[in-house]
């Protein structure tokens, strides 16, 4: 038995519903549908990690997109070694039923330092003067230049920042043609993320959404279809979907008003310093990891959430051992927001004082998840403009910053991370033709299923 899963992001059970996805609709009669209580948070890199462990983040210790590090005292987003996952995956027990099988991980997150036997993940090459060019990274080291050869550069724009589109997630169906053409894997994991833009940016309800629906649905059956030609199995899954929302929460505004937090001065700018701050949040969608280093604030930093609008649950110690978050990595609070409301991370009052990184697309220094950077300043007069002139100036050897991205989040009509009432609003498992599956399982219960038959 050969068999790929579809990561098919963002995709739910009122897609199937819709009229507009006929393909995977077609899919699930053929095969069996299951609505699956999403991870919590319903984030990336948490639902990724219960669908291949099988655990829940107490155990897997990946309580979201990124954390606070209280070691090194920094903020954590989007690492990339798959050692942070402190659980086998489904590789080690495929490896240890079948010896010799080869399993293929494409794109899905925590892909290097892997033991999956073939990997490709995107990678910057980060230069010592300050520069980044934007590349790929794989095991084996042969991958890289032999799906480059064949398919061209990644098109990394359209990973993320304000062009992200459909163009990321066709390369990587047609990588994932490449891998089965060429190395026949036994498990083939395929990370599809063209849903999650638009609905992020429009709602799911905004004619874009609509289209990118269809357009998924298109690439998705083609990839599907070629799969199963070359008898491969084929099962979907999606990590979350994304509901409509109207309202960011700055946490960390109402702590900076409160004196909690420690500011400093870098060139102009204020950064957060997260290392002298009696309280800050860590971000990420719906849910965000409050750190309270004063434990003398610890009922204070409490009632001061609960009053906050927008703030449906504050999760301590003992309720986050009862959700399955509680983990070293965790905050001292886990805050849920309610069901038309996410997290900023925004933390400067004067937009002239905000540091160079809040205008760049830049996953990494944010001490947050920032889902305007799938935006433009609508206050630029000629975008356009500022970008060739980035480019011009990069091109000369001068260093240059890309600040096209808003400083307000007002635009964002879409958001994820909370366990929606409506199980409408739950990803989804898909079977392969003629499989069975319940009408509902948990995020862990995914594990299963891929591993299988294996």
């Amino acid at each position: 038995m050969r068999r790929a899963v579809l990561n098919v992001v963002g995709l739910s059970a009122r897609d199937l519903q819709s009229g507009l996805m006929p393909r995977l609709a077609a899919r699930a009669q053929r095969g069996a549908v299951s609505r699956v209580k999403p991870a919590f948070p319903a984030v990336t890199c948490t639902a990724q990690s219960d669908y291949l462990t099988g655990v829940r983040p107490s155990t897997h210790g990946i309580v979201g997109n990124g954390w606070y590090d209280r070691v090194l005292s920094e903020v954590q987003f989007w690492k990339q070694s798959n050692r942070l996952v402190q659980a086998p995956k489904v590789w080690d027990v495929i490896h240890e039923r079948r010896p010799g099988a080869k399993v293929a991980n494409l794109f899905w997150w925590y892909n290097m330092g892997t033991q999956a036997d073939l990997a490709v993940t995107p990678r910057p090459i980060y230069q010592a003067n300050g520069g980044k060019v934007f590349d790929i990274a794989s095991y084996p080291q042969r991958l890289r230049p032999a799906l480059k050869q064949a398919l061209g550069d990644f098109p990394f724009h359209a990973f993320w920042g304000p062009r992200a589109g459909l163009a990321a997630s066709q390369w990587i169906a047609d990588a994932a043609r490449w891998v089965e053409t060429h190395e026949k894997p036994d498990l083939n994991l395929v990370y599809l993320p063209h849903l999650d833009y638009d609905l992020q940016r429009f709602g799911p309800e905004h004619p874009r959404s609509q289209q990118a629906r269809r357009e998924v649905d298109v690439l998705v059956g083609d990839l599907a279809d070629f799969l199963e030609s070359q008898g491969v199995e084929v099962m979907m899954v999606s990590e979350y979907a994304i509901t409509s929302v109207d309202r960011d929460i700055a946490l960390n505004r109402l702590f900076r008003a409160k004196g909690w937090l420690e500011i400093k001065d870098e060139l102009g700018t204020e950064i957060l310093d997260v290392m002298a701050s009696r309280v800050f949040a860590v971000a990420d969608h719906q849910v965000a990891h409050v750190v309270v280093q004063d434990p003398a604030l610890l009922g204070e930093v409490r009632a001061l959430l609960e009053a906050t609008p927008g703030v449906e649950h504050v999760l301590d110690a003992a309720q986050q051992e009862a959700w399955g978050i509680r983990h070293v990595r965790s905050g001292d609070f886990v805050v849920i927001a309610d069901n038309h409301s996410w997290f900023s991370y925004y933390y400067w009052i004067d937009d002239a004082k905000a540091p160079d990184f809040a205008r760049c697309v830049d996953i990494h220094r944010k001490p947050g998840y920032d889902p305007a950077e799938l935006f433009v300043d609508p206050k630029l007069s000629f975008p356009m403009a500022t970008v060739a002139w980035f480019l011009l100036k990069k091109k000369l050897g001068f260093k240059a910053l890309m600040e096209i991205i808003p400083l307000q989040a007002d635009q964002v009509r879409g958001s994820h991370g909370r366990l929606p009432e409506d199980s409408l609003d739950w990803p989804i498992c898909i079977s392969p033709p003629g499989g069975k599956l319940p009408y509902e399982m948990v995020s862990t219960e995914v594990f299963g299923q891929i591993v299988a038959g294996y």
